[in-house]
């Protein structure tokens, strides 16, 4: 019954690699984010707050028809981009541009939220040390804060799974080429005698998701382990 077909394959696949495109290009930025808005005060730093859980509150088709105004071929970033060979409306890049957009504000809750726990003062003993900025955020904060790194990178490549409102919105549903798993799902659902091939889907996402969410709390507790056996 499990043995996938070609097509199925070709579904999964897509999938894992916008999920994990959309975690990879969100991570960098996300962290920096996080931290930004965990240590610095600065002017605006509540609207930036704001913005940045902005996707969280708007409704998906909201985000992908903003996503098709900006990076569209007739969009402002979109005809500049083109030039270059980048192209995201309608192609998997578009797919991985909405599922790290989508995923975004929860890499960075939870990044913020483990920063908020490393005590500031070890960083302070660092500096009085001569550590430099970068050097501290590299060799203490960082580390300290890995389970909450690994939680919120988890916690976006399971929302960039199972992105589906802002995606169909930017590319489409494209067979082989932004078809997801909820994009392939939900056509099934709207083909006669497609339930069955539906809930195929639906039982390798759930698989799926929670193989990622097993490896996230491996990960975490492994983490956590070694942040303790270092102190």
């Amino acid at each position: 019954m499990f043995a996938l077909t070609p097509e199925e394959q070709q579904i999964i696949g897509l999938s894992l690699k916008v999920a994990a495109t959309a975690t990879l290009f969100s991570l960098p930025p996300g962290v920096a984010l996080a931290y930004l808005l965990s240590r610095a005060d600065f002017p605006g730093k509540t609207l930036l707050s704001g913005l940045t859980h902005l996707p969280l509150i708007l409704p998906p088709v909201v985000t992908g028809y903003a996503l098709l105004l900006l990076f569209g071929r007739s969009g402002p970033l979109g005809r500049l981009l083109e030039p270059t060979g980048i192209v995201f409306a309608f192609d998997w890049t578009g797919a991985a541009l909405a599922a790290a957009v989508m995923g975004f504000p929860l890499l960075v809750r939870a990044v913020r939220l483990s920063f908020d726990m490393v005590d500031p003062r070890i960083e302070r003993a660092a500096e009085t040390l001569g550590a430099r900025p970068f050097v501290r955020f590299l060799t203490i904060t960082l580390p300290l804060a890995l389970p909450g790194v690994a939680a919120g990178t988890v916690l976006a490549f399971a929302k960039s799974l199972g992105e589906f409102g802002a995606t169909i919105t930017f590319v489409a549903s494209i067979p082989g080429e932004t078809r997801t798993l909820p994009l392939a799902i939900y056509s099934l659902t709207q083909v006669p005698g497609g339930e069955a091939a539906a809930l195929r889907l639906v039982l390798i996402s759930v698989g799926v998701s929670v193989g990622a969410l097993l490896i996230s709390e491996w990960g975490a507790r492994a983490a956590t382990r070694r942040i303790g056996g270092a102190r």
